[in-house]
């Protein structure tokens, strides 16, 4: 079983690699996080309806470009083809739940499989100004 340490070390030795990572990296010491919300002020009813909805699966996706072409081009596609997508390489993913925008990110490979680095979160308020 591996431990936090040894998970952190792993991701760090990953991030070396791939040339991310800070040249000097010191572990710190932090305060246990405490819950700020404001569910200690809800009812026990508005607890529960909260609770019967955190099992809800959704569908989270991570989107590297788009690209429109007509099903003619389409059909000719086959091993090797390219697809040129609208992004620029480099620029971040879309982070997408039941296809609303939710964050930004960024590729990341750890011990053979792909990952993504969250680099912005879009706030709730921004959220729904997109949605008017």
């Amino acid at each position: 079983m591996t431990t936090e340490q040894d998970m952190a070390d792993e991701w760090a030795s990953a991030l070396e690699e791939s040339g991310d990572a800070e040249p000097e990296v010191q572990n710190v010491e932090l305060d246990e996080l405490e819950d700020t919300s404001n569910a200690t002020s809800m009812t026990p009813e508005e607890l529960s309806r909260l609770d019967s909805i955190l099992d809800i699966p959704v569908t989270i996706s991570m989107e590297v470009g788009r690209s429109k072409i007509n099903i003619r081009n389409l059909l000719q596609l086959n091993q090797g083809s390219v697809v040129e997508l609208e992004r620029i390489a480099g620029e971040p993913l879309d982070v997408l739940v039941n296809g609303t925008l939710i964050a930004h990110g960024e590729v990341v490979v750890v011990n053979d499989k792909f990952g993504i680095r969250l680099t912005d979160v879009i706030s709730q308020t921004e959220r729904i100004k997109k949605l008017k």
